[in-house]
């Protein structure tokens, strides 16, 4: 899964409660959305782990996908122009998702990296 495809997603998402952004996620369509599902969830548990934050009132503060290094999967090519060969690149990308409760007594941003995907 590419960068591209995975910030469409996390636009969806950004600036929704946590529960909100959840539903969202398991309802949509693209494939992103699952391993996007994943460390949002991941994030939500770890958030919860202070016990002044409360699981209703998490909201989604900011997101954000980097690139990864390419899948190592054996080098694979396909036919370029005037007879070379061109290498397949299997994208991935770092999925990164904070979520805050805004009426904590301490500011509580919780970041999870996600895989490679």
């Amino acid at each position: 899964m590419g960068v591209y495809k995975a910030r469409l997603v996390l636009a969806l998402i950004r600036g929704r409660t946590a529960n909100e952004a959840l539903d969202q996620l398991r309802h949509d369509r693209h494939r992103a959305s699952r391993y996007i599902y994943k460390v949002l969830a991941s994030a939500v548990a770890n958030a919860l782990q202070n016990p002044s934050v409360r699981a209703n009132r998490l909201v989604v503060s900011k997101t954000f996908a980097q690139d990864g290094p390419l899948l190592q999967g054996g080098q694979r090519m396909r036919p370029g122009p005037q007879g070379r060969a061109m290498p397949i690149k299997k994208r991935t990308c770092h999925i990164h998702v904070h979520v805050a409760d805004p009426q904590a007594a301490a500011p509580t941003g919780v970041q999870v990296d996600g895989g490679e995907n």
